[in-house]
């Protein structure tokens, strides 16, 4: 079973290491999907939040291939997990206080008078 599209992963999974194999190093990119995560999570209620999750998002997808096709020699699946976790609180943040304000400008502009409003004594 393949979850990622492309070529098959350099090292099978379960086989003996060879002596001369790299030694396994955390991946950079899950780092940078933490810090954008948690930045997105962080200003997720000032509607800024947006970008940085969704840009961490789209890094955590391509950390996992690179992850998956390297064999096991790059780890950091727990950092993309949280970055993540945060990157999905900030944007639900964004939509909520979207929500939020959407809903207040409704409301004001239902209760603003409609139309021009004279004075009592004009016909």
């Amino acid at each position: 079973m393949r979850t990622a599209s492309g070529p098959d992963p350099l090292a099978p999974l379960g086989l003996p290491r060879h002596p001369q194999d790299p030694d396994p190093v955390r991946s950079t990119k899950a780092r940078a999907v933490f810090a954008l995560g948690l930045f997105g999570a962080l200003t997720g209620l000032f509607v800024g939040g947006a970008v940085p999750a969704t840009v961490a998002l789209v890094l955590a997808r391509q950390a996992r291939r690179e992850a998956y096709l390297s064999g096991g020699f790059l780890t950091g699946a727990a950092w993309l997990r949280r970055g993540e976790r945060l990157a999905w609180t900030g944007l639900l943040l964004t939509m909520v206080v979207v929500t939020v304000l959407l809903v207040i400008g409704v409301i004001r502009l239902a209760e603003a008078p409609y139309g021009q409003d004279f004075a009592p004594n004009v016909d």
